[in-house]
C-alpha cells in the first residue's frame, strides 16, 4: 500500500506523491485498498456492524445533523462515509481528467442508520470498488492533468491524479479508526459470551 506518512508529515505534497502515479496505479491501489477493508471486516459480525464503540475523540464538523458531531461512528458509518469520500474524489477525478472545469462537490452518501449487516457493509465495499475503477474507465488516453482546483482557499490544487489519490488517502488515513471499532466490539462480544 502507498505510504502517506510524508504528506501527513509535509515532508512531500500529495501532488509530489502524485506525480508518477498513471491510472493504472490507481487501479491496483484502489483494488488493494478496498481488500485490506474487507480483510479487516472479514471475522466481523452483525453485531459489530452497530456496536457504538467509546470514542471520546468524536469530532465530525461536517455533520449534518448538530446531534451527531460528536457521535460516536459504528462500524456501519464508517463503512459508508470512507466509501462515499473515495467515490466523490473518483468522480471529481474522472471530470478533472476530461478536461471539465470543477463545478462543485459529487458526494452522495447512504445513510449510514440503514447499514446494520455485515453483507451490507461487504456489498458496500464491493459496490465502492465497482464504481472508483469504472470511473478510471472514463478518463481519456491522454488525460488533462493541467486541469486543476482547490479544494478550500489556501489548499494545494490538485488535478486528476491527486484528487483521486486523495480519496485513497482518506481511506487510509480511517484505518486505525476501522481497526479500534472493530477491536472494541470484538472485546465486548468476547465479554458476553459465556
Amino acid at each position: 500500500m502507498l505510504d502517506f506518512t510524508p504528506v501527513h508529515t509535509k515532508q512531500m505534497t500529495l501532488n509530489e506523491l502524485a506525480k508518477d502515479l498513471q491510472k493504472t496505479d490507481l487501479y491496483n491501489l484502489t483494488t488493494e485498498m478496498v481488500e485490506t477493508q474487507h480483510r479487516m471486516i472479514e471475522s466481523c459480525t452483525d453485531a459489530d456492524v452497530v456496536f457504538v464503540p467509546d470514542d471520546p475523540f468524536a469530532d465530525d464538523p461536517f455533520a449534518e445533523n448538530p446531534d451527531d458531531v460528536t457521535l460516536a461512528w459504528t462500524l456501519g458509518h464508517l463503512i459508508v462515509h470512507v466509501t462515499a469520500s473515495s467515490e466523490e474524489a473518483a468522480a471529481i477525478a474522472a471530470e478533472l481528467a476530461r478536461g471539465v472545469k470543477y463545478h462543485g462537490r459529487s458526494r452522495h452518501e447512504i445513510p449510514w442508520q440503514s447499514v446494520r449487516t455485515i453483507k451490507q457493509c461487504r456489498d458496500r465495499l464491493s459496490e465502492s470498488l465497482r464504481l472508483r475503477l469504472a470511473s478510471l474507465e472514463m478518463w481519456p488516453d491522454q488525460p488533462h492533468l493541467d486541469n486543476q482546483y482547490q479544494s478550500r482557499p489556501g489548499a494545494e490544487s490538485m488535478n486528476a491524479v491527486s484528487r483521486f489519490l486523495y480519496g485513497l488517502m482518506h481511506d487510509d488515513d480511517h484505518l486505525e479508526h476501522l481497526h479500534k471499532i472493530i477491536d472494541q466490539s470484538q472485546q465486548a462480544r468476547r465479554k458476553i459470551s459465556p
